[in-house]
């Protein structure tokens, strides 16, 4: 065990109300590609603005032309030893909440309880009406798309589905928004795992949580724009390091 990876076990076990903050970098080490970096996605393929696909079929269809071919992808990720670590501090008491800034459903997976999971860019292992809220599971639209060629709108009021995520140009979830602030304030650690920090307004939490007395701490691969106002910071990868601090192999 490192230095570093001990001090983070010093913070936790002194730790009273601890907040845990992820990003992509937790689960590329579950083999799902992020989004921003030189090889993510956004570097292949432009993002569908929410504007474009509310009012355009043909955009519609190209986003769900995207989400059927890299679904096997999300399918097949399992969580790693970061999410795992996470979760025995979730089920151990030692931490209250996790915000993630995630789309795939790891958290839930690993076995932390939906409501200790605040999603602040939506959920893609699902769809909902953007009129509604109705849920639909992204396998029967699925089958509607293969027969069909097209995802049809909703059967309660025909408003338009979407998958469950925050699209550029959407609006911010306000509940989830608020209960991660509120978690945010009442923190005494504040641990970021693989976030660039630099998507605002999710970014602008570990500094609420810094400003408000909280013992801030970065594991990241690479450098962030908030390092230097960090209490602790190791540039190692997520599951050693969570791994390592909380004893899960």
């Amino acid at each position: 065990m490192t230095d570093e990876v001990a001090e983070l076990r010093a913070l936790l076990a002194a730790s009273k109300r601890a907040v845990v903050f992820t990003g992509a970098g937790i689960s590329t080490e579950s083999g799902i590609p992020d989004f921003r970096s030189p090889t993510g996605m956004w570097a292949k393929v432009k993002p569908i603005m929410y504007q474009d696909y509310v009012s355009s079929a043909a955009w519609r269809a190209e986003a769900w032309k995207r989400k059927f071919e890299h679904e096997h992808t999300m399918r097949a990720a399992e969580p790693n030893r970061g999410h795992r670590a996470v979760a025995r501090l979730v089920r151990e008491g030692r931490v209250n909440a996790v915000i993630t800034q995630n789309i795939d459903g790891l958290h839930q997976a690993s076995g932390i309880p939906e409501r200790q999971i605040i999603e602040l860019h939506g959920n893609s292992t699902y769809a909902h009406c953007l009129d509604c809220a109705e849920r639909y599971e992204i396998d029967d639209l699925r089958v509607a798309w293969q027969r069909d060629g097209v995802v049809h709108d909703c059967l309660k009021c025909d408003g338009l589905i979407k998958t469950a995520t925050i699209s550029f140009g959407q609006s911010m979830p306000e509940h989830q928004m608020i209960r991660a602030r509120e978690e945010t304030l009442a923190a005494d650690l504040f641990i970021v795992l693989g976030s660039s920090l630099v998507v605002y307004p999710a970014a602008g939490f570990p500094e609420v949580a810094k400003r408000k007395g909280a013992t801030l701490v970065i594991v990241n691969n690479e450098p962030t724009g908030l390092d230097e106002i960090a209490d602790l910071v190791i540039h190692q990868g997520i599951g050693d390091v969570m791994g390592g601090a909380v004893g899960v192999n």
